[in-house]
């Protein structure tokens, strides 16, 4: 049992070492819709970067063994995010439209 425990630990360490470097690659969302004229979609960004960084954390706790599943859900969070600023842009032009 030991010396197949004992193979199995350099796989971990290099498992350990290529998801430690995605991480590093991963971007964060960022809070980039503005609060004072979209406070809800602001608000929206904000659980998203709260998510994101429960999401680290519990990839931390879980030494990164989530099946992928974690970086994926870190994926969809970027998407959301990104999709908020599209919205908050989106109503940007159309009250400029209705202003003219």
């Amino acid at each position: 049992m030991k010396s197949q425990t004992r193979r199995q630990f350099p796989l971990k360490m290099i498992g350990l070492a290529g998801v430690t470097a995605a991480l590093a690659t991963a971007q964060q969302p960022k809070q980039t819709v503005s609060s004072s004229k979209h406070p809800n979609l602001a608000a929206a960004q904000d659980f998203c970067q709260k998510a994101y960084d429960k999401v680290v954390e519990a990839q931390g706790a879980n030494e990164f063994d989530m099946q992928g599943h974690a970086q994926k859900a870190k994926g969809l969070l970027e998407q959301a995010n990104t999709a908020l600023k599209a919205a908050a842009q989106a109503a940007n032009a159309a009250n400029k439209k209705k202003a003219q």
